[in-house]
């Protein structure tokens, strides 16, 4: 197995959490993995990007370049805007359907582009656009998206769902622990 992946969205949305949750499975399970962050302003609702590859073989540079995302896991739709050039002809945009204005939006000096949801339709290969924060909210927390999200995500992985929630036990904290869980399951559903 060799797969990029993009994980994507604004400072306190989990994105981070979401990527470890994602290395440490596929360290467990035997992959070579390579996180890169990148933070921009992510406490004040910044964008942050990581970048994850997962393969059989041994990771060289940890970046992903523009057009080698198998799959994005973006938490709200701007970001996936933004960082669908990385997409991979035929790869798969997961999307939360929340959209978060950034501060140029608010301030005027930037525009969202209009019908945001057809545009990702015709530039993704495969696109998963779903409600992922009333998923987290129906779980017991906002702040679950990101885990609503792999679940979404891990129907295209090699790691079985016990192997996920065992990852959820050793990374979260332990009162969130179930509730992640269940968020996971039904994020596998969406």
């Amino acid at each position: 197995m060799n797969t990029n992946i993009l994980i994507v969205g604004v400072g306190g949305q989990g994105t981070l959490l979401a990527s470890v949750l994602l290395g440490n499975l596929a360290l467990e399970n035997g992959y070579d993995v390579k996180l890169s962050e990148v933070h921009g302003m992510s406490q004040r609702g910044g964008s942050v990007v990581t970048h994850v590859k997962i393969s059989d073989d041994k990771v060289g540079s940890p970046l992903i370049e523009e057009g080698e995302a198998d799959i994005i896991l973006a938490f709200e739709k701007l970001e996936a805007y933004r960082w669908l050039p990385y997409l991979k002809e035929g790869g798969t945009l997961y999307v939360n359907t929340q959209q978060i204005l950034p501060m140029p939006v608010i301030m005027g000096q930037a525009e969202i582009p209009v019908d945001l949801e057809r545009i990702l339709a015709e530039r993704a290969g495969n696109l998963k656009a779903f409600d992922a924060m009333q998923i987290a909210e129906e779980s017991g927390s906002s702040k679950a998206v990101n885990v609503v999200l792999l679940g979404a995500a891990s129907r295209n992985l090699p790691f079985s769902t016990d192997a996920w929630m065992k990852v959820i036990e050793g990374n979260v904290k332990e009162k969130f622990v179930e509730m992640n869980k269940f968020a996971f399951i039904k994020g596998q559903l969406a």
